[in-house]
């Protein structure tokens, strides 16, 4: 573990009930700059909403719509726009006080992802130490003939890493579905087909990082 993500794990000795931050709080503060097709008063707003059984949809800063589609203690799922996803989850130091993971996902069409991570102050946290991403190997079949033209066909076709990473509301993990194939077309997704593993890449907190 690095020195400098030791130090952020020892600097919190408040537990997240002495925090009083569940993912409601720290939506509504999420600085603008993060989610600037929502200002503050408007997450509020569909944090209000969602609280009282109402659809919580309200017009953009870009001429769109977003709604907050659920909201636990520690998570989120917000449909930004029409073509993207916020994802947000609480993940627990080993002391009981909260980093945050955030998701955003773009699709254009193809589901493609981005994983941050953050401190309840909202300040950026070095990805690298708390998560590897996804490769597009860990989604190849470990048995395939490498040698064979096939398998050379295919790998030209997969030029594209295009992961889609998705938060789960009920436990303390991240999958990864790997969205490069969908990209392509019907004729070149028969030809990798063989080649590939149907299931997604799971990670597992540990109080540490994603594994």
């Amino acid at each position: 573990m690095k020195h400098t993500l030791l130090v952020f794990f020892l600097s919190y000795f408040v537990s997240l009930n002495t925090y009083a931050q569940d993912m409601a709080t720290l939506f509504s503060g999420m600085p603008d700059s993060y989610l600037p097709q929502l200002e503050t008063a408007w997450r509020k707003d569909l944090v209000d909403l969602y609280n009282s059984g109402k659809e919580a949809r309200l017009q953009n800063m870009i001429a769109g719509h977003s709604e907050l589609k659920k909201l636990t203690p520690d998570y989120l799922l917000l449909q930004t726009t029409e073509r993207s996803t916020l994802e947000m989850k609480l993940f627990p130091l080993v002391n009981n006080t909260p980093i945050i993971c955030v998701v955003t996902t773009v699709y254009g069409p193809v589901a493609d992802s981005r994983v941050d991570f953050y401190s309840p102050e909202w300040e950026p946290l070095d990805a690298e130490e708390l998560f590897t991403p996804a490769s597009r190997e860990e989604f190849l079949h470990a048995d395939a003939d490498r040698q064979s033209a096939a398998w050379l066909d295919a790998l030209s076709l997969l030029d594209m890493e295009l992961i889609h990473y998705q938060l789960n509301p009920e436990s303390l993990t991240l999958s990864a579905t790997y969205t490069t194939p969908s990209y392509l077309s019907e004729e070149a997704r028969t030809k990798v087909a063989s080649f590939l593993r149907e299931e997604p890449k799971v990670y597992t907190w540990n109080k540490y990082r994603l594994k």
